[in-house]
């Protein structure tokens, strides 16, 4: 019995010993490495409210060319394609017929002139005889009538010869604009007609004009900052989108909505210094309703979709995250604007699927290089989510 009590308290000694080492070999668990990633500080931005759409170019002046005499169209004097300025000489008629019938007409005014002129002597000295008695009153009447139906033939005459004169004048045509001439209709040598044919097709191209339609639900608002001050308008040509940007600015808009397609026609125009534009092209257009100021951006990679909607990893200051719920109002050159972030916040850009919210980071070289949140360009073409009207003036 005392052997078998021994080897029980040598047992439980054993297994208290045992336990004990057990115990004091354990290690502390492992803590989590923290997750590389990229960042990005949430900045202060003015932002352009615009709305996008396509247009066409037009000419601000299309004038087409016609004779208006008739005659042997004897030269042409400009090149097919050729800018040209108001009054410049563009053909010329012969004018032969024309400067005979004006020497007719200046004949038979200077002989009617002279009648005229001996008519009022005439009356003159019947009016004298009359007063003593020598002539009877219907001489004298009959004398007086004459001067008054050459008054009249002299002053019908004059209208002759200014009539003959602007034929004449009609034998030179002359642009009546500034702008680019088309190919010429009729060549050289050739009849023309009084106001048959086209000679030639003049489109006004300094300054021009841009054609464009908008959904009818953003007329309000269009009226309205049209209203409170001028809009630009941003002209991008679709085959040279590398190329500068058209200034342009919003010039009226249609008196009806097109019951057809719901939409609004506006018009804008440029100057067209450089001739980036032309007639018949087809471009994108950007119209600038106001510039937001002091809106939170942020890089649209920040921005991840989940269960409960979009959401953003921010940045604490013990380097762990938070998950914030956003909404994305719109989006415009890689950056996107979210009300529900403050200016000076950093937000996670690259590395979000290994994230969870309290996760530890470890920014990696580089960051905030990646989705830069730079300051748009004025007038740069926008991306919109959805259109969205602001309360600041320009």
């Amino acid at each position: 019995m005392k052997i078998n009590n021994v080897k029980r308290k040598f047992w439980s000694a054993a297994l208290v010993c045992a336990i004990l080492i057990a115990g004091c070999s354990k290690k502390p668990a492992p803590q989590a490495d923290a997750v590389p990633v990229l960042v990005a500080p949430v900045v202060s931005e003015t932002i352009p409210i615009e709305l996008s759409s396509f247009g066409v170019v037009e000419a601000n002046m299309s004038v087409t060319v016609k004779s208006q005499v008739a005659g042997v169209l004897t030269k042409i004097h400009f090149t097919e394609g050729q800018e040209v300025k108001q009054d410049d000489l563009l053909a010329s008629i012969d004018s032969g017929p024309y400067d005979a019938a004006l020497k007719a007409a200046q004949g038979t005014l200077e002989k009617d002139q002279a009648q005229f002129k001996n008519a009022q002597k005439e009356a003159s000295r019947q009016g004298e005889l009359f007063k003593k008695g020598f002539v009877s009153q219907n001489d004298y009447d009959n004398s007086v009538t004459a001067v008054d139906a050459l008054k009249a033939t002299v002053d019908s005459d004059k209208a002759a010869v200014e009539n003959a004169s602007l034929q004449v004048g009609y034998c030179s045509i002359s642009s009546p604009i500034n702008g680019v001439i088309g190919p010429a209709n009729i060549k050289q040598g050739n009849i023309v007609k009084e106001r048959d044919a086209a000679i030639a097709t003049i489109n006004q191209v300094r300054p021009i004009k841009i054609c464009f339609t908008l959904p009818q639900q953003h007329l309000p608002a269009i009226r309205r900052y049209m209203a409170q001050s001028n809009l630009d308008v941003i002209v991008n040509i679709p085959s040279a989108e590398k190329e500068k940007p058209v200034n342009a600015s919003l010039l009226f808009i249609d008196n009806a909505v097109d019951t057809q397609t719901g939409t609004i026609k506006l018009w804008a125009l440029s100057q067209n210094v450089d001739h980036a534009l032309w007639p018949g092209q087809f471009v994108n257009v950007t119209l600038v309703l106001t510039r937001e100021p002091n809106v939170p951006v942020v890089p649209t990679q920040a921005i991840q979709t989940g269960q409960q909607g979009q959401f953003v990893y921010i940045v604490k200051p013990d380097d762990t995250v938070e998950l914030r719920t956003v909404v994305v109002e719109r989006t415009f050159n890689g950056s996107s604007v979210v009300r529900a972030l403050t200016a000076g916040e950093t937000v996670v850009t690259d590395g979000q699927l290994r994230l969870v919210p309290g996760a530890k980071i470890e920014i990696k070289d580089g960051a905030g290089s990646t989705g830069s949140t730079s300051s748009p360009q004025a007038g740069s073409p926008q991306v919109e989510s959805k259109p969205q009207y602001g309360t600041n003036k320009k």
